[in-house]
């Protein structure tokens, strides 16, 4: 890549005016009835979700993200009656697959958020409520989160059905409400299966039975992979310059099977939200690797940061990287790829897989309007002064849009 190296990029230039009112706080009463922004050849047209196959071309792969996301909040008060909030983020061991980390029992170690830390003066503090008791201790306060021991009884629960019984949903704090029953199936994709995410992969909350059979009808073709959403997802790029922003890192899935789906159709791959674009795009860069060398680990197939700005791609086709994986993971006997990604998708970044995305409207200043300028350029400003001027509803509850390259 000859341009800008995107560590370079001074965050300000992706700003832009978010009035409050935008925000939507509340979902639409039918999750296909928000509305639709098309791009399309470098012009926008406008429609109701509930109708977007008909804006998909026949020859077409969409990628679902199937993640599901977990109760992640938990309430408790200390002796003093105080609230103290905590989020839960992931498993301390980073290492840990998060399905063995969702079915320990008795207790778990976990990073996490604390609301009205200071209060947070006794050892332990305890939740017993629907006949569960939860306790929490501090082990080891870092910058940027707490890591918290968790036990409860009865113990053969599973940390899953904890956060069940007596979790949260996590909706985004610049939604300005305490969380509601609605949030509970409505803050979830209805195909959502793999537990893990903290955050929803929000693109697909408007999918609808009714719009997958319309989908289905023009037979194109689905797959899902999984990619655990972090809170630093939604997080604001707070330093000038993006060298100064550390990019997240998440676990994917990917099966075997949509890899070589991939090689086999020359279809145009279209992702639903850009957690589904990033994972993706993650598996060019992986198959890469592949190529390269052989004998490559797990651990040293994640990609980082800023690796994809610096690997020689050799002019390697999709294809050929993509093969080269699926040969790895035959060679590895693995049906499943699960790793982690931290890739940071930024002009002057150029699509080797996904020819589209479908999504929400993003935050300004966000690694995720940093990923939409690589698929649109300049135009994202013109698409989201027409998205501002129409009355489209921003963020996680927000309408969506279908940009195509």
């Amino acid at each position: 890549m000859n341009s800008m190296h995107p560590s370079l990029i001074s965050i300000e230039e992706y700003n832009y005016d978010l009035p409050q009112e935008k925000i939507a706080v509340y979902p639409t009463q039918e999750r296909h009835d928000s509305k639709l922004l098309i791009y399309k050849n470098k012009t926008i047209q406008e429609t109701t979700f509930k109708y977007i196959d008909k804006f998909l071309d026949d020859n077409s792969i969409l990628i679902f993200n199937s993640s599901k996301v977990i109760q992640a909040r938990l309430k408790f008060l200390n002796n003093k009656k105080q609230s103290i909030e905590i989020f839960c983020l992931e498993p301390h061991l980073l290492n840990q697959d998060i399905n063995q980390a969702m079915s320990k029992q008795n207790n778990t170690r976990w990073n996490c958020l604390v609301g009205n830390l200071k209060k947070w003066i006794e050892k332990e503090i305890v939740i017993v409520t629907n006949n569960i008791q939860l306790s929490a201790q501090i082990v080891e306060r870092y910058s940027t989160h707490v890591c918290i021991d968790f036990k409860w009884e009865p113990s053969n629960l599973t940390f899953s059905e904890i956060l069940d019984y007596i979790g949260l949903m996590p909706i985004p704090p610049y939604i300005k409400r305490n969380s509601a029953l609605i949030d509970k199936s409505r803050y979830q994709t209805i195909y959502s299966d793999k537990i893990g995410s903290v955050a929803a992969p929000t693109a697909g909350l408007h999918f609808t039975e009714e719009v997958l059979n319309a989908i289905n009808k023009k037979e194109i073709k689905t797959h899902t992979i999984s990619l655990h959403v972090g809170a630093g997802t939604f997080k604001p790029v707070k330093s000038k310059m993006m060298q100064g922003h550390d990019m997240h890192s998440e676990w994917i899935e990917v099966d075997l099977k949509l890899i070589i789906d991939l090689i086999e159709n020359k279809k145009k791959v279209i992702s639903v939200g850009t957690t589904s674009l990033r994972v993706i795009e993650s598996l060019y860069w992986m198959g890469l690797k592949t190529y390269k060398n052989n004998l490559i680990t797990l651990v040293d197939l994640e990609i980082k940061q800023w690796e994809v700005y610096e690997l020689d791609d050799d002019k390697i086709s999709p294809n050929q990287c993509l093969q080269a994986l699926a040969n790895w993971m035959q060679k590895n006997k693995l049906e499943k790829l699960i790793c982690r990604t931290q890739i940071l998708i930024a002009p002057p970044y150029q699509l080797k897989i996904c020819n589209g995305i479908i999504t929400n409207f993003h935050q300004p200043q966000s690694t995720l309007l940093l990923l939409i300028s690589a698929i649109v350029g300049e135009n994202w400003k013109k698409i989201y002064q027409y998205a501002i001027q129409n009355d489209f509803r921003f963020l996680s509850y927000g309408d969506s849009s279908l940009l195509l390259k």
